[in-house]
Formats: C-alpha cells, sequence, structure tokens
C-alpha cells in the first residue's frame, strides 16, 4: 500500500513541516526515499537521508520495523545536547543495575552510557517470593535501578522495592529508581466513591523502601509527579517518536495531530506545535466501564489528510481503534499511532493489526514480546533519552533540554 508519508513532492512542499525553533528543525532540510515491503516502511540508505536515519533491522516474519539512528539507535535531537565534556565515563560511583521486567532496554541504556550493567541476582522462590542480592559493592555509590512497572505489575513493583531495600542496606549514596513506565498511574484521582489512589500509594511505598529520586518517562499525568516526596525527573517520549517523524517526507498541509480523547489534548496540542502548528481534532468518547470506550464524534476537520493519533499509552487498544475507525468514516486518508508504552492487553493486537493503521509506532519502555509482532509495528528506543539523563543527574546538570 502506498504511504502518502512517503510520497516524493516538490522540495518546497515537503521535509518542512518542523518548526525552525524547534530542536528537530535542523533534521528536516533534506528528503528521504522511502521504499515498500509488503505493509512495512523500510527507510533506504541514501546519501540524502533526513535525519541520518539507517536502514532498520531486517526483520521477518512480521516482526517490527526498529530504526536505527546513525547507526546506534539513538535520537537525533540529543547529539547538540552531549555533555561529553563533563562527565567522567570511567566514573566508577556510577552503578546501573538491572530488575527482570526489562533488561533488554537497561542493556541499551548501558552500552549507549558506555558502562556495563551490574552484578545481581534475583530469584523466585517456590511459593513466589522475591530474592535480591547485590553482587558488587555499592557502598558510597550512585546507583541507578532500571526496573519498569509493566506487566505483571505487581511483581515488577516488588521487585523493585526490593532491589531499592538491597542498595540501601549495602550502604548506596543515593538510590534513583528508573521507571520507564510507571504503573499504576491511571489510578491518579478519585472518580468515584470508595475507590483508591494507587499511583499515590505506590509512590510512597517506592519512597519508603529508600529510593532518593525517580527517573520516569510519559507519566499518564503531570500531577503524579506531585505523589512522590522525593524529586522526580521527569522525560518524554515525544522527541523520539518526533525524530522517527522527521525522517520521512511528508506535505504539512496534508497533516493534522489527532488526540484519541479530551484528556490528551494537551499532550496532542504540545506534539502538533512541534509539527509547525499542525491542526488538531479531537475524538469526543464516553467511557462506559474500564476498559471500555465508546466514541461519540469528531471535533475538527481530517478529511483528505493524514491523521497521526498521539497518546501516552495503548493498553487494550479500544480508543485508539474506534477513533481510527471514525477517522476513516471522516474521510481521513491514513491513519497513524503513536504512543510511547505499548501495555498491549489482549485484544489489542487483534484491534492494531485490523488493517486501520498505516503503522503503529511506540517505544520500548515496555518490552513487546515476540507474539505481539505485527508488520505495522514500529518500535523506536528510549535508551540514550535515559542513558543521557542518567548521566545528567549524576553529574548534577540540568536535564531540561532532554525532557522535552
Amino acid at each position: 500500500m502506498a504511504s502518502s508519508l512517503g510520497m516524493q513532492s516538490s522540495p518546497s512542499r515537503t521535509a518542512s513541516f518542523l518548526k525552525p525553533s524547534s530542536s528537530l528543525s535542523r533534521c528536516c532540510s533534506r528528503q528521504t526515499s522511502l521504499s515498500f515491503n509488503g505493509a512495512r516502511t523500510r527507510i533506504s540508505s541514501t546519501n540524502t537521508i533526513k535525519c541520518d536515519i539507517a536502514e532498520p533491522l531486517n526483520f521477518g516474519n512480521g516482526k517490527p520495523t526498529i530504526p536505527v539512528l546513525n547507526g546506534q539507535t539513538f535520537p537525533k535531537f540529543l547529539e547538540s545536547a552531549r555533555v561529553d565534556k563533563t562527565v567522567n565515563r570511567n566514573d566508577t560511583r556510577l552503578k546501573l543495575f538491572s530488575g527482570t521486567a526489562n533488561p533488554a532496554l537497561s542493556q541499551e541504556v548501558a552500552w549507549y552510557m558506555g558502562l556495563e550493567l551490574g552484578k545481581i541476582n534475583i530469584k523466585r522462590f517456590a511459593d513466589g517470593e522475591i530474592y535480591v542480592q547485590l553482587q558488587e559493592s555499592v557502598r558510597g555509590c550512585d546507583v541507578f535501578l532500571l526496573q519498569p512497572t509493566c506487566p505483571q505489575a505487581n511483581e515488577n513493583l516488588m521487585e523493585l522495592l526490593i532491589m531499592i531495600d538491597a542498595c540501601r542496606r549495602a550502604s548506596a549514596k543515593n538510590i534513583t529508581a528508573v521507571i520507564p513506565y510507571f504503573g499504576y498511574a491511571r489510578a491518579d484521582r478519585k472518580t468515584q466513591g470508595r475507590e483508591s489512589i494507587a499511583a499515590k500509594l505506590v509512590a510512597n511505598l517506592i519512597t519508603e523502601a529508600g529510593a532518593n529520586r525517580i527517573l520516569a518517562c510519559d507519566l499518564h499525568s503531570g500531577q503524579s509527579m506531585g505523589y512522590f516526596d522525593i524529586p522526580v525527573d521527569h522525560v518524554y517520549g515525544q522527541p523520539v517518536i518526533l525524530d522517527y517523524l522527521a525522517s520521512k517526507t511528508i506535505c504539512f498541509s496534508d497533516l493534522v495531530v489527532v488526540s484519541p480523547d479530551v484528556g490528551g489534548v494537551a499532550r496532542a496540542r504540545a506534539f502538533a506545535k512541534k509539527l509547525s502548528d499542525a491542526p488538531l481534532a479531537i475524538v469526543d468518547k464516553r467511557r462506559q466501564g474500564h476498559n471500555v470506550a465508546e466514541v461519540m464524534n469528531l471535533i475538527g476537520d481530517v478529511k483528505g489528510k493524514v491523521a497521526v493519533m498521539v497518546d501516552d499509552m495503548i493498553d487494550t487498544a479500544g480508543t485508539i481503534a474506534k477513533g481510527a475507525a471514525l477517522l476513516h468514516e471522516e474521510g481521513a486518508r491514513e491513519v497513524y499511532a503513536c504512543c510511547t508504552h505499548a501495555v498491549f492487553s489482549p485484544p489489542a493486537i487483534e484491534r492494531l493489526s485490523s488493517g486501520l493503521f498505516q503503522e503503529v509506532i511506540i517505544t520500548n519502555t515496555i518490552p513487546v514480546v515476540e507474539k505481539n509482532y505485527f508488520p505495522q509495528l514500529t518500535v523506536l528506543s528510549v535508551a540514550s533519552l535515559l542513558g543521557e539523563t542518567i548521566w545528567r543527574v549524576h553529574d548534577d546538570c540540568s536535564a531540561g533540554s532532554v525532557e522535552y
């Protein structure tokens, strides 16, 4: 299927959809040539490739496209903000440890930082209890624990708490919990009587376990930062997705950014602003129960346009799938889905691979199991985003240019 994101247009109308003031604007002065293999978009490596994005790794059998940026899988927007001259890459006082939730991402972060993951023994007893032992000294060290609280959320959360406790009892100087995906973030307020606010409870648990700082990526709502009584560094996955979109030639007048619900308008507006103030559309829905959504109507014009739906996460994909169906009914030429956290609870895969989406763009804050691969899936890495922020936190540098 031909993609309008890959169509060849005149230079005056293409590769110009990012604002000059955007941190990504330097990536948008050149065109890229695209070829298509089935339902998957492949980027051909030429001398005029935008953002220096090389050809993605060649996966077969419907596995996702994983773009490789400059051969190192990190986004272009970080290059000018690197602080190589101010950090000691051989600093033995900085320790990285990985939990079992997303070891692949942890390894990518360590590789980007030029470090090795610390040695740690994590195992489950027969009755399900978790055992954690650090197998190297962390006394007086700045320790970063990489562990998203993704499914199985309770197992991974408990593992994180025990890892923090082990570091505290081993006399670590500072303990930072690096949580690419913060589970329970959606339980951030009471919507009905006699409900719990689990996000605050989990924040208290992490704090009381002994964490001194939190590094999180794309929290479901900004107020969740206030639930912690310790510093929180909040980074966004949007720049990684924007950098990937910048690798595609597109006529900005054909683009419209869509929020799948009213609650995500601020997120979609910020995304649209980075795309040269692209038009904004909103899908209005009425939620009848947990994980059940009903689309009502569309606010905005999408007829004949390329719609880019933006959300922080995709769980069962009910909201975004029904929204995409509505966009097609309203005349959208193509629909792209972008999110940071791919929870992918059943029946998300069936909905996302049903033909509603030209491409589903996610990041690797949550590991995608092989059975959940489908041809339209593109996975982007946030390893450089997290690694750069870890260095800056360790060196007491500002993380502002990385955060957004």
